[in-house]
């Protein structure tokens, strides 16, 4: 049986939390001076991936 291989795109972007996943949130990498500061300020926490989501990031990430 072939190893189980780590999906390289989702191992940027997921981190693996006790039993869930968080990543960052996404619209704050450029053009941030048309941005408020209040939005901005809202993108900067952690996101928590959605309950439903969980096993197909899970299995994108069978190592962690």
């Amino acid at each position: 049986m072939p190893k189980m291989k780590t999906h390289s795109g989702a191992k940027k972007r997921f981190k693996k939390l006790k039993n869930k996943f968080k990543y960052s949130a996404s619209c704050k990498r450029h053009l941030l001076s048309k941005k408020t500061t209040k939005r901005k300020r809202n993108l900067r926490g952690g996101r928590i991936v959605c309950t439903r989501d969980n096993g197909h990031i899970a299995r994108l990430l069978p190592n962690s």
